[in-house]
């Protein structure tokens, strides 16, 4: 399966003859190189299979290092096979990971302490999106995954030359789901379909949907009335790392580096296209995806 690295609306089908004779073709983005990609570690790659597709995450241990790691331990220990996607509200999010099937549930391992926001330094790869909806926040790309953080300055007056970043809950980005207390995330996590800004600061981000999008978005839903609740919901029927698979069936995933010329004129793209709309949500990985 390979997914491109933007998906464009052909606005200019809405204009009418006169105006479209009259507007030069925007400048084709240049097309990525070798050195624009980056590859996805295997034990950062989760492989979760449905019965209506594969979904693939990649899970970042630099935003969220407790989390990724607890996850990775449930998946390669098998914990999540033929778990269900109890809760899926459509433009949301779709929630998993539950052994009860309720929401109420979770693994024998203790909860977790929340990690809303990390520590950026200057090696994470920040690349800044500037524009749109929200022109003073300092928001951007690390990896795959959407970021809003403080400026670089701010890191010569920190101990660790570091500065506060957190993930922001754009469509595809994986989080932990908890209870009331910030504190009680344990093995369920929700994958979001839509953008959420209620949820920034207040839940843990630790990855990001690069394949299987449309699979999301098929799974069994309920409504807002009854709370996402799934009257026949879909399960995962097998959860793993790809570094737990046989080498023979591993996916393999690249990903547009977020400060190649490519991935920057995509984003001019979709700027464009937004115009006062835009915001970083509006951005989304570009990803190639061979094997498994």
């Amino acid at each position: 399966m390979k997914i491109t690295p933007y998906v464009l609306a052909a606005a200019l089908s809405v204009l009418a003859p006169a105006a479209m004779a009259q507007t030069a073709p925007a400048a084709p983005a240049p097309a990525p190189t070798a050195s624009d990609w980056r590859t996805v570690a295997p034990e950062n790659l989760l492989v979760i299979d449905t019965a209506k597709g594969r979904i693939l995450v990649e899970l970042d241990p630099r935003i969220a290092p407790r989390h990724v790691e607890r996850i990775r331990t449930l998946a390669d220990q098998g914990f999540y096979d033929g778990l269900k996607f109890h809760r899926v509200i459509p433009g949301f999010m779709a929630q998993t990971g539950d052994p009860e099937g309720t929401g109420q549930g979770g693994s024998t391992l203790p909860d977790m302490e929340p990690e809303f926001t990390f520590r950026r330094g200057r090696d994470a790869g920040f690349a800044r999106i500037e524009g749109g909806a929200a022109p003073t926040a300092i928001v951007g790309i690390i990896g795959s995954m959407p970021v809003v953080t403080q400026p670089d300055a701010q890191m010569m007056v920190t101990a660790d030359f570091k500065t506060e970043a957190g993930g922001l809950f754009c469509p595809g980005v994986a989080g932990m789901a908890r209870a009331g207390a910030p504190n009680s995330a344990n093995s369920q996590f929700f994958m979001m379909t839509g953008t959420n800004a209620n949820l920034n600061g207040m839940y843990t981000a630790f990855g990001r949907v690069v394949s299987g999008f449309t699979v999301l978005g098929a799974l069994n839903a309920g409504t807002q009335e009854n709370n996402g609740t799934v009257a026949d919901p879909d399960v995962m029927t097998h959860v793993r790392t790809a570094s737990a698979l046989p080498e023979g069936q591993r996916p393999s995933v690249r990903v547009l580096s977020p400060s190649s010329a490519a991935f920057q004129a995509r984003v001019a793209e979709v700027r464009a296209e937004r115009g006062s709309q835009f915001t970083v949500c509006d951005v989304q990985p570009g990803v190639e995806v061979t094997g498994g």
